[in-house]
């Protein structure tokens, strides 16, 4: 039996993805999320497609403290994790009412969502984490680098994250390290604000021409979390086809 992998937000987009690339491989993978139906139906299509039960789902909104308790005893019942995959998240308030309520609403909405369950769902499970060789990959973004702020900044907030991880758990074997995506089709990331002539703007910052691909970042991930990138850490890999060059 492969390793097993927990990877939130795992139902859409690039979570979904992801877990298929590690139970593609025979991994058991457990994804995690706020709608069940959503994750029932990924888990569903993955077992259909590489096999009976290597892929379990539990609901949590991982920016409450109890819920993302509950969620680890879930998945530690079964044993050690080997890597943890934080995809939960998104540009939750991508817009305020201009007034001071507003703005730090819409700023407390994002951190909730892309910053405390990254660091909730990691604690959580850093005591049952494989040592050595255990994996942490947060999902940052191209935002990190260019904003918008209520968003970039959080994202930008799992950058520290990700470096002060790799500083404590480097002596114990355990790498922490973070990707950056930019724009990326097939996910629910922009809504109703992904019409045609947003995503032809998008496309047409990239050097390439060409938007990325949810397997893409997913390959990425699995470089990441594979034993071969045991000396991969602390890092943060941008992947949006040249639209912010790297530093």
């Amino acid at each position: 039996m492969g390793r097993r992998i927990v990877v939130s937000g795992g139902g859409t987009g690039i979570g979904l993805a992801t877990a298929e690339t590690f139970a593609a491989a025979g991994d058991r993978v457990v994804i995690l999320g706020r709608r069940a139906e959503v994750l029932r139906a990924a888990a569903d299509k993955l077992n259909a497609a590489h096999g009976a039960d290597l892929v379990t789902w539990t609901g949590a909104d991982l920016s409450d403290p109890e819920q993302t308790r509950r969620a680890a005893e879930f998945i530690t019942a079964d044993g050690a994790v080997d890597v943890v995959v934080t995809n939960a998240g998104g540009n939750v308030a991508p817009f305020n009412d201009g007034t001071l309520e507003g703005v730090a609403d819409q700023y407390q909405r994002n951190f909730a969502a892309n910053v405390l369950t990254a660091v909730l769902l990691t604690e959580a499970l850093l005591p049952h984490l494989t040592r050595p060789g255990g994996r942490i990959v947060h999902l940052s973004s191209v935002a990190s680098l260019r904003g918008p702020g209520p968003y970039g900044g959080t994202k930008a907030a799992l950058h520290a994250c990700t470096f002060e991880l790799a500083k404590r758990l480097g002596p114990e074997g355990v790498t922490a390290n973070a990707v950056a995506p930019g724009y990326v089709e097939d996910t629910e990331f922009f809504g109703e604000r992904g019409t045609p002539e947003f995503i032809a703007q998008q496309i047409g910052e990239t050097l390439t021409g060409q938007p990325g691909t949810p397997a893409e970042i997913a390959a990425a991930i699995r470089y990441l979390a594979s034993p071969e990138a045991a000396y991969v850490t602390g890092q943060v890999l941008h992947i949006n086809g040249g639209a912010q060059l790297g530093r």
